[in-house]
């Protein structure tokens, strides 16, 4: 007979496995010697360790189905509890135990886990639903196209929920995409009509512009160009196809036009530059005769020299206030002398300022005896308010008697 801690072989060739329960049979071996039947039977616990450690290590750092473990455990399981090998089964049976404790807590991590998944997951399908929506009221239809594309994609890649949450959530982000597509197929085909009808607008602006080509009408021509400039801008953009021809047309219609005003007006320029010429030298002999002496001579003279002024054309627009300026200085230093030779002629006037000047040098002389007095009694006070007066009073004195030489008195 032949035995070890953990097994035994009879006389008859029965082999034993000694277990928590007792020995059990665990075969009967008549081909060799009972050593070799113990070796055989313990390599076969050898394999039970192995694939048990490969299935510890599966279960550790594989992705390995908790189904799939457990199926893999229960036939480890019967082998052992077969009792076909020699070895400590009640460890490998522990082991097992514990396997099925660790296939189990790591089910449940994954539940948990997928749960938080799902709960991710709806959140951000929930987030795409509302971004959509919210994109779908948007008139930025490039960038929010753009963007609804991209969520389209994002979407593509999230987890699927149960079927009602994730059919209703997409109902909601395709009915939003929808819903914008609609609103700018609107808004182009709009924008296609109204560019439709800008052109026929501007069609009919450059008819018209090509036909004032030729006028030679140069104010009201030029005025109706700046009308139909507002009129052009107002029309809206057409389609890009038609837009810059008909500006080219446009505008080129007008460069004819301008072109030949504007070598007229060079013409007239010149013409114009002659006249101020002309008009600077009559100035300048108006203003030679100042100061004004005989004034009956100045008077014949600047009436000979207005007349020459009135026969001359027209001068530059910004050059006209400078020189009529000049002529109008001696125009009016001329009816200055007139206005105060008709005074100096005018008895009634001068009779007028005697009798003020006399009012005025009598009211003087009353005012000086009256600060004579106060001055004599020591009423300072009186005196100095007295001499204000007489300052005022003395003012319009002098201004009267200047007055008065005027009259050559």
């Amino acid at each position: 007979m032949s035995s070890d801690p953990w097994g035994r072989v009879d006389e008859t060739g029965t082999v034993y496995v000694r277990t928590a329960d007792g020995e059990q049979v665990v075969g009967s071996w008549q081909a060799g010697s009972p050593e070799e039947a113990l070796a055989y039977f313990e390599r076969k616990y050898e394999g039970l360790v192995v694939e048990i450690g490969l299935l510890e290590k599966r279960v550790k750092t594989t992705d390995l189905s908790a189904k799939d473990a457990q199926t893999a455990i229960g036939h480890l399981r019967e082998q052992v509890d077969a009792h076909h090998a020699v070895g400590d089964l009640e460890a490998l049976r522990g082991r097992l135990d514990k396997l099925v404790a660790t296939v189990e807590a790591r089910r449940e991590e994954r539940k948990v886990q997928r749960a938080k998944q799902s709960d991710e997951a709806r959140k951000a399908k929930e987030d795409l639903v509302v971004e959509a929506e919210q994109l779908a009221q948007s008139d930025q239809w490039r960038a929010a196209g753009e963007r609804l594309r991209a969520l389209v994609d994002t979407w593509k890649g999230l987890p699927r929920l149960d079927r009602k949450s994730d059919d209703e959530l997409w109902h909601r982000f395709s009915h939003a995409r929808s819903a914008f597509s609609k609103r700018r197929k609107a808004h182009f085909a709009q924008l296609d009509a109204q560019r439709e009808e800008a052109r026929r607008i501007k069609e009919r602006l450059v008819a018209e512009a090509e036909g004032l080509s030729g006028s030679t009408d140069w104010g009201p021509t030029a005025a109706r160009y700046r009308e139909l400039m507002a009129e052009w801008k107002a029309a809206g953009r057409a389609q890009r196809e038609h837009e810059d021809d008909l500006w080219n047309r446009f505008r080129g219609a007008q460069d004819v036009f301008f072109a030949a005003r504007g070598s007229v007006f060079a013409e007239r320029d010149a013409e114009q530059s002659e006249n101020l010429k002309l008009k600077e030298e009559l100035a300048e002999e108006a203003e030679k005769l100042l100061p004004i002496g005989d004034l009956k001579s100045v008077r014949a003279a600047f009436r000979s020299i207005n007349e020459r002024w009135e026969a001359i054309g027209h001068v530059p627009r910004d050059a006209r206030p400078k020189v009529e300026g000049r002529m109008h200085a001696v125009e009016r230093a001329i009816q200055e002398a007139e206005e105060a030779e008709w005074r100096r002629t005018n008895p009634e006037a001068r009779a007028r300022a005697e009798g003020l000047t006399g009012q005025l040098q009598a009211a003087v002389d009353k005012l000086r005896a009256q600060i004579e007095q106060a001055r004599a009694q020591g009423n300072n006070s009186r005196a100095d308010k007295l001499e204000k007066e007489l300052e005022g009073r003395q003012a319009l004195l002098d201004q009267a008697l200047k007055g008065l030489q005027e009259f050559g008195g």
